[in-house]
């Protein structure tokens, strides 16, 4: 029968990325987003997925999303909470509405997917990965509520590895740094590129490719003993918390 993902966020970015890559190794793909257009679009040119129009937020929704794929496929074998949204802001300039947004999505959604996933996974000794960030490991400005929410996940991980651990449950975190997406290069002015270049080690952005290869690295076999660990896929970003980029040069 082959096995089974569930990518959240799949309409684009890492999560369309992660899909393909998972299509490359023989798997099926629940590809679930909000947006019908994108989700239409990119589901459309690939075949053995089935795009779910649905909001990770809302515990109907998630219900919804685990029946269709289990009617669909008959088994989940691993479930990518990529889903996300960022908020860019002060923290007192950040309302509290905004801050329940983010969080709802970034965090309540990776609560309820895994929740609803739990008995699939059971019966597959299945896996999970979560996505987060780069700004959930290390705090910088403007990122007040999507920084926070990021830093929940990867507590979140662990939560999940230690209590699903006894039904064969395997559960990893991503982070991600800069990754050379559309609407990234669409919002960074050269002098940010720039900037992340000189703090980067690699000195460059990462691709959505990248970053999917490590995610189905830790849904296969070649992983069957890690579990609440977390992997920053970020060129050496986190390594750098101290110390002046100029003084690398000398």
């Amino acid at each position: 029968m082959g096995k089974i993902a569930i990518v959240t966020g799949a309409a684009r970015g890492i999560g369309l990325a992660t899909t393909r890559r998972f299509l490359d190794k023989g798997w099926k793909v629940a590809m679930v987003d909000w947006d019908s257009g994108e989700l239409s679009r990119a589901a459309g040119e690939l075949t053995n997925v089935l795009p779910l129009d649905l909001d990770i937020s809302q515990a109907e929704h998630v219900t919804r999303m685990i029946d269709e794929t289990l009617q669909q496929f008959g088994r989940i074998d691993a479930l990518i909470n990529n889903a996300g949204i960022a908020d860019f802001g002060r923290i007192e300039d950040t309302d509290f509405e905004t801050w329940r947004q983010v969080m709802s999505i970034n965090l309540d959604g990776v609560f309820l997917c895994t929740q609803a996933a739990i008995p699939a996974l059971r019966d597959s000794r299945g896996c999970i990965v979560n996505i987060a960030s780069i700004s959930g490991l290390r705090a910088s400005t403007l990122r007040v509520a999507y920084g926070t929410s990021k830093a929940g996940v990867l507590h979140l991980t662990q939560q999940q590895a230690v209590e699903l651990g006894e039904y064969g449950i395997r559960s990893n975190c991503v982070a991600p740094g800069p990754v050379r997406t559309k609407l990234a290069m669409a919002v960074h002015t050269q002098d940010i590129i720039d900037a992340y270049h000189d703090a980067i080690p690699l000195n460059r952005y990462g691709t959505e490719d990248e970053i999917a290869n490590v995610i189905t690295f830790l849904c296969s076999d070649e992983a069957s003993y890690v579990t609440g660990q977390y992997i920053a896929v970020d060129g050496g970003f986190d390594s750098t918390g101290v110390g002046l980029p100029a003084l690398r040069l000398g």
